[in-house]
């Protein structure tokens, strides 16, 4: 074996030509539906406004992207309407059967769309990429079937067993999980998410599962029915959470106080927080129109269609 290459190549062979089967598949699916593909910059001068997702920095002051959100909410504003993007994202996180710190999403837009258009588009993905199964371990997951939606309340309800509380206090009080004092909302809200709901979610078939606490939806729009909840869903296969996405916030005042809040909060937790993208909310405040828009997560994707064991199996240089 030639010492520029990874020791076990052969065996990740086919891996790797499934990875390029699936991307051109996607690409294909894209381009056929009248989307634009776009190729922004990496580097930004905000990564991200997660409270818990972490960018990595670069000389002057800017960051390698944990997403292209931003800038591609900046092309709907001048005037783009269906575009997508295949690109590597950066995100300071542990190395594990899920995770590696620098990853491929694709991210797409709608114009004039909501997060139920987006929930459409994923189920067409899918079943276009002619694989029989999805796989992780022992679990399978047939995206041909009809899939299940189920709303956050109603997952805490069934898995959890226990209704969503505003109030901390009494969150921590009925949590079915282990939780400490220094625990924030989110922590305990992720800590039954891991331990009760999320093994239960995209087996047998896929789950979108929507309507996240307001709280939790920073770049999302609050449902005009019921403002409590957030337009947001995520997409889960074999227990795997492979997609994030919303109803796109377009208010560039609202937005500014929820980046406030969330990097108020990323301070307090975590002892930094990243810089405001003022051109991205002059876009907003020019005008965006509505917009559904999702990320997703490719490596994780291609690892469920060839049944891999972990992500490196599925990354060139992994």
């Amino acid at each position: 074996m030639y010492w520029w290459l990874p020791h076990n190549f052969e065996q990740k062979r086919a891996y790797l030509e499934e990875r390029a089967r699936i991307i051109k598949a996607v690409r294909a699916f894209f381009d056929e539906a009248g989307f634009t593909h776009v190729e922004t910059l990496v580097m930004q001068v905000c990564p991200g406004v997660d409270t818990h997702i972490h960018g990595f920095g670069v000389e002057g002051g800017q960051y390698l992207q944990t997403s292209p959100e931003f800038a591609m909410k900046k092309l709907l504003v001048a005037g783009m309407e269906q575009i997508y993007q295949i690109c590597p994202v950066f995100r300071r996180e542990e190395n594990t059967k899920l995770h590696n710190p620098e990853f491929t999403m694709i991210e797409w837009y709608r114009s004039g769309a909501d997060y139920t258009a987006i929930m459409d588009d994923c189920v067409a993905l899918l079943r276009s990429l002619n694989v029989e199964m999805f796989r992780f371990g022992d679990k399978v997951c047939d995206s041909h079937q009809e899939w299940e939606k189920l709303s956050v309340e109603e997952a805490f309800k069934t898995y959890a067993g226990i209704e969503l509380p505003e109030d901390l206090d009494e969150f921590k009080r009925i949590a079915p999980v282990r939780v400490i004092e220094a625990d924030h909302w989110d922590d305990v809200f992720h800590a039954i998410m891991a331990e009760k709901i999320e093994p239960h979610l995209g087996m047998g078939v896929p789950t979108i599962l929507y309507d996240y606490p307001a709280s939790m939806g920073a770049l999302a729009r609050k449902k005009p029915s019921d403002p409590r909840w957030a337009e947001r869903f995520e997409l889960y296969v074999c227990g795997v959470e492979l997609a994030n996405a919303f109803s796109e916030l377009t208010d560039a005042a609202e937005q500014r106080a929820r980046i406030e809040a969330d990097m108020k909060l990323k301070r307090e937790i975590h002892g930094f927080d990243y810089p405001v993208d003022e051109d991205f909310l002059k876009a907003l405040d020019h005008g965006m129109p509505e917009t559904g828009g999702i990320a997703l997560g490719l490596d994780r994707l291609i690892m469920l269609a060839t049944g891999a064991e972990y992500i490196k199996q599925v990354l060139w240089n992994g």
